[in-house]
């Protein structure tokens, strides 16, 4: 089944601001990543094409690094999920940076499965809980996107 995921979120700040918190990525100091709700994002030997990490159960390398531009990574676990993810930042306007994550890929056996019934709900919910991260950044009152029902069933059965 050939899948195409976009989440896209418009912040009023900046591109070099976003792009600061961005390069924070899978660091200690990681400004971005929703690691409080998720598993973190780690990768051995840091933000740079060819390195090899993920997130949980879920592996990835990178692909492409344009540093304040793009990172894509090419799934590699769990099988079946065939293609990549990426975040975009593009200058919007007056102060403004959209950010972009898309996921392309094509999903066969367990991996079309696994993303049906679990990861495609927890990915829309990581995304953005990571966009809401960046954005709350800026806000006063902080931005919380309510996870949907199946998140909440599927967190509580897997702990």
């Amino acid at each position: 089944m050939k899948v195409i995921n976009i989440h896209k979120r418009t912040i009023h700040q900046p591109k070099s601001v976003i792009v600061k918190i961005l390069e924070t990525l899978s660091t200690t100091n990681d400004q971005i990543w929703p690691y409080e709700k998720w598993p973190a994002m780690r990768f051995k030997e840091g933000l740079r094409e060819g390195a090899k990490g993920g997130h949980g159960p879920i592996k990835y390398t990178i692909e492409k690094y344009e540093p304040g531009k793009l990172i894509q990574f090419k799934f590699s676990k769990p099988t079946g999920l065939n293609g990549i993810h990426k975040l975009e930042i593009f200058e919007s306007g007056d102060n403004k940076t959209r950010l972009v994550h898309t996921i392309a890929m094509n999903a066969v056996g367990k991996g079309l499965l696994l993303w049906i019934f679990i990861i495609r709900s927890f990915h829309n919910a990581l995304i953005e809980d990571a966009f809401d991260k960046v954005e709350n950044h800026f806000l006063d009152e902080k931005k919380i996107t309510k996870w949907n029902i199946w998140v909440r069933i599927w967190r509580k059965i897997l702990g």
